[in-house]
């Protein structure tokens, strides 16, 4: 039987879009070739989901998608607009202006092999109408490839510590974060190491008492950040996935940036670190010396996993859990070139998913013999 679409693309963050873009500039036809498809209800990728106070101004970078700067849709001055707002009209006028014809909200449940073609089961309710009253509607859809630009935002980490579920105070991860003054006159212990948790710890601390632990001492930087301190970072990811290991940590090799607000922070003493503790009681922290700290909220500032659970029944994970990446920047999977994976490793990044789906569209264009129309 004909396949439903040569191309599936699941997601519509900066990867997918820009994906989109690029099979749009090879010739193929969106809704005929190929097809995006989105589990949210707009456009704006995770974006639409991150805490108001995150400004334009405080985000690490919005990279142009291809083929529209974002400057076209950013009034003068509003560079202190929210993120979350912002993001998705720029994201909603792209969609437009391309005419890529993002499906939502759907969501791919489970993608299964079937010898020359992939099956992506979908949420029943939007199926019918993707599809052409000459195909089964009831069916799951059939592909020849699939680009797969999930990101991360709905598979947030927290890591296991003995105690967790005695802990009557609140805990919550960066996901579920929506502004300090939740926390007015508590005290936060804020775990993490990375940007998003000395941006919460500095908001927080402005309201609250606050502890901060991470797992490992945290790299502060004066410089600015140089285009070879980015290549260094996409490079050691790279070489990671190349291996078939999990993709490390970005910050462990860019470290974090020593601005003003962080300097401020510095002054008023909240950029004290203390290593990790041992376990969590019911109203506190416990560290294996024995101290203890009382504490009324834990905010884990622990990053996010790749959502890619959809994709376990093609088996592309190795023993250590990691996946095998060939290809151009790494985006096509070893153990079935017709899947490629953006905002994964390297490409998990604005920029990087940019030139990762320009990558995967001419790569898995090519591998499956399509030509433009």
């Amino acid at each position: 039987m004909p396949t439903d679409f040569e191309i599936l693309v699941i997601g519509a963050g900066q990867a997918g879009l820009s994906a989109g873009y690029h099979l749009r500039r090879l010739g193929l036809v969106p809704e005929r070739d190929f097809l995006i498809v989105d589990h949210a209800d707009g456009p704006g990728g995770a974006w639409q989901y991150r805490w108001p106070s995150l400004t334009l101004t405080t985000v690490n970078r919005v990279h142009d998608l291809p083929g529209m700067e974002f400057a076209e849709v950013l009034p003068a001055g509003s560079e202190s607009a929210p993120a979350a707002t912002a993001v998705p009209r720029y994201y909603e006028l792209y969609e437009k202006r391309f005419d890529l014809r993002v499906r939502r909200p759907v969501s791919v449940t489970v993608v299964c092999d079937r010898g020359d073609e992939h099956t992506a089961t979908t949420d029943a309710a939007a199926h019918t109408e993707m599809l052409s009253a000459e195909t089964d509607a009831d069916g799951p859809l059939r592909v020849r490839g699939l680009i797969n630009a999930t990101g991360t935002w709905e598979r947030p980490f927290i890591p296991h510590y003995r105690g967790a579920a005695t802990f009557t105070g609140r805990q919550l991860h960066t996901r579920d974060y929506r502004t300090a003054d939740e926390f007015a006159g508590a005290h936060v212990v804020v775990v993490g190491g990375g940007i998003s948790a000395v941006q919460l710890l500095d908001e927080i601390s402005l309201v609250a008492s606050t502890t901060w632990v991470t797992r490992t001492p945290p790299l502060f930087r004066d410089t600015p950040f140089a285009p070879e301190d980015g290549r260094a970072a996409v490079a050691r990811v790279e070489d990671r996935v190349r291996r078939g290991l999990p993709p490390g940590s970005v910050v462990s090799v860019t470290g974090l940036p020593f601005d003003d607000r962080l300097r401020a922070a510095q002054r008023r003493g909240v950029l004290h670190r203390l290593p990790m503790f041992d376990h969590i009681e019911p109203d506190g922290v416990r560290w294996a010396d024995g101290s203890f700290q009382p504490a009324d909220a834990i905010v884990w500032a622990t990053g996010f996993r790749s959502s890619l659970d959809h994709l376990a029944p093609l088996g592309l994970r190795g023993p250590g859990g990691g996946i095998t990446m060939t290809g151009r920047l790494a985006t096509q999977v070893q153990r079935d070139p017709r899947v490629h994976l953006i905002g994964y490793g390297p490409s998990a990044s604005t920029i990087g998913a940019n030139r990762a789906g320009r990558a995967a569209a001419a790569e898995l264009t090519k591998y499956l013999g399509l030509q433009p129309h």
